[in-house]
């Protein structure tokens, strides 16, 4: 009877501690409550204090204290992931994914005020503009960008080798992983001496502390 009522209890908190997934099959990464289910990025602890929630929203705010990139504790392969973000007046931030193992170090979806921060006037053809594959490949010049301030939705969808960044429900940039076009834009990149930039099967999603202000709703992915 005893061992009964053990397993009654564990079968308990483990439905308790599961995410519900959506009709679709999506599963929220972030309950509008609290920051279960994320970790700091360059160790297995939670987020510090200038990670938080408040009017169910992710905030990053420097000026609450230690941050720091954080980090999935769920690692992710094939995947459409979608994300209301809000980046303060010259603000610079962004989501990254195919992460290095144990590292902040992977594809990055840009998000920056176009108009203000001075990183967004660097690159090529604005390869470090909000939506671009951070100074790798640039997105659409007239994709549909609300302005600093206002929320925009994010969509990363990677099958395979395949990758699509969406702004507001307009596909901005598509890329394959490993072809020659990929390889010729990571030559002129940053992470031109990264071996094995990209090439991650699996890895956690990541929300990075850029050192401005950032907030983020409606966390979803479905894995494919």
């Amino acid at each position: 009877m005893p061992y009964f009522f053990l397993l009654m209890a564990v079968l308990f908190v483990d439905i308790a501690n599961a995410q519900p997934k959506s009709k679709d099959g999506s599963l929220s990464l972030f309950d509008g409550k609290s920051l279960n289910g994320w970790r700091k990025a360059d160790r297995d602890t939670a987020p510090e204090q200038a990670w938080f929630v408040q009017n169910a929203e992710l905030h990053f705010d420097p000026t609450k204290g230690h941050g720091g990139d954080i980090v999935t504790t769920k690692t992710f392969k094939d995947f459409d992931l979608s994300v209301d973000f809000k980046v303060s007046e010259a603000g610079n931030s962004g989501i990254k994914y195919r992460l290095f193992s144990n590292s902040s170090l992977g594809c990055e979806y840009q998000l920056i005020d176009d108009s203000k921060h001075p990183d967004a006037k660097l690159g090529i053809n604005g390869n470090r503009q909000t939506a671009a594959l951070y100074d790798v490949l640039p997105p659409d010049p007239n994709k549909p960008y609300k302005p600093a301030g206002q929320w925009n939705t994010a969509r990363i969808v990677v099958k395979g080798d395949k990758v699509e960044h969406w702004l507001n429900e307009a596909k901005v940039l598509e890329y394959t992983r490993g072809s020659e076009q990929f390889k010729q834009a990571i030559a002129q990149s940053k992470f031109k001496n990264n071996k094995g930039f990209a090439e991650a099967a699996t890895s956690p999603i990541l929300l990075q502390a850029h050192g401005d202000r950032v907030a983020y709703r409606n966390i979803k992915i479905k894995e494919l």
